[in-house]
């Protein structure tokens, strides 16, 4: 009976955390439509720019359900979207730097809502890439 029991835990520890894990996912095109259900004869809600990143909660066929940084949820088609490590700004006016760290000189400054491809990282620092090609680095702690 007790190898029942750690037998039950174990499954229960193994689906919840499956239950958990959401598969992340990023714009791999440079305009993507996002719409109101699992095909293009639904509504289109909004665009998501390249390296937008994005949580998929479902799949339906040739379609993801997904939820972005904000907590905004739609459906986009699978083809549009890839496995890019990608990350997108989710604080006002972040410093990107030409190193990794603060005592890096400022690059650019970017605004809330801007997405990025992960190029490398260096402990708590991310290299990045804007879909227009510019580089720099910026903290984890700013971005989603």
């Amino acid at each position: 009976m007790m190898k029942f029991k750690w037998m039950c835990v174990a499954w229960l520890v193994v689906f919840w955390a499956a239950a958990a894990w959401a598969e992340r996912a990023a714009v791999g095109v440079d305009l993507a439509n996002v719409r109101s259900g699992p095909g293009t004869q639904y509504k289109l809600l909004w665009k998501l720019e390249k390296y937008h990143p994005i949580e998929v909660l479902q799949k339906s066929g040739e379609w993801y359900y997904f939820k972005d940084f904000e907590g905004d949820k739609g459906w986009i088609f699978r083809k549009l979207v890839n496995g890019d490590p990608s990350v997108i700004v989710n604080k006002n006016k972040c410093n990107v730097r030409s190193g990794a760290g603060t005592d890096h000189d400022i690059v650019f400054t970017v605004e809330r809502g801007v997405p990025f491809k992960v190029l490398e990282r260096k402990g708590e620092w991310l290299h990045i890439r804007h879909a227009d090609g510019d580089k720099g680095w910026i903290h984890q702690m700013l971005v989603w």
